[in-house]
């Protein structure tokens, strides 16, 4: 289990998460939203190890975070590799920073799972499309075998019907594997359909974790109101949710 409990990051004099404590049970995901600069992509760089706490700490399974290599599916996918390296070699570096084997099978089995051509990772990222790039960072992101994989806005990048199909992969992916995830998202239909929990974001503070079903009907905070609001108005959730 990912755990936070009183994190701080400040840049500065300014707190830019305060006193955020969440957890994300294991084969679970929360779906953390909230507007631009509510400091949802400094979560994600504290529980990386990126960025120096003030105040608080993460554990995974009671032991220091980093323990458990957490994974993570960044926002741009072709951004994520490097430019001028066949898909394979990025993707397999991990694995080979820690001298670690993956077997042919295993990463066959998982290409297929994402629907993901195995001879598109001699391709260099910008000989494939931006989805498919981004099945090859989902897949660089489970071959490294954490239990833990984040999501930095991984559908934002893609369009309508690639970002429906790719988002049932990973959650196809983690019914399998089981991994906890936690995903950064301004889509609240996207937190909606695959979210066990969703945490409402806010100037660095939690406002609400709310379960996904009671927090469609009816969220806890006025600003999770407001967000639930602008999905409906914006056609990203049906009432009859």
């Amino acid at each position: 289990m990912l755990e936070l409990h009183g994190v701080c990051v400040r840049y500065g004099k300014v707190d830019t998460l305060c006193d955020v404590t969440l957890c994300v049970p294991a084969g679970q995901t929360l779906a953390v939203v909230g507007e631009s600069g509510a400091g949802k992509s400094t979560l994600i760089a504290a529980i990386l190890g990126l960025v120096k706490l003030a105040a608080g700490q993460i554990t995974w399974a009671g032991a220091p975070v980093h323990t458990c290599r957490p994974s993570l599916v960044m926002q741009e996918p072709r951004a994520a590799f490097n430019p001028v390296l066949p898909l394979r070699r990025s993707i397999m570096e991990p694995l080979t920073a820690r001298a670690e084997q993956l077997s042919d099978a295993r990463l066959a089995h998982i290409c297929n799972r994402l629907e993901l051509p195995i001879d598109l990772l001699d391709r260099k990222p910008g000989e494939v499309s931006i989805g498919q790039a981004q099945r090859a960072g989902i897949l660089r992101a489970l071959i490294a075998g954490s239990p833990l994989i984040l999501f930095d806005e991984p559908l934002s990048a893609l369009d309508a019907v690639t970002q429906k199909h790719t988002a049932q992969l990973i959650a196809d992916l983690q019914d399998e594997m089981g991994f906890a995830a936690l995903v950064v998202t301004h889509d609240l239909g996207y937190a909606a359909a695959f979210g066990d929990n969703i945490a409402v974001l806010r100037k660095g503070r939690v406002e609400e974790i709310t379960p996904t079903h009671a927090f469609i009907q009816h969220p806890k905070s006025d600003y999770g109101e407001d967000l639930r609001q602008a999905a409906f108005a914006l056609g990203a959730l049906g009432y009859g949710a």
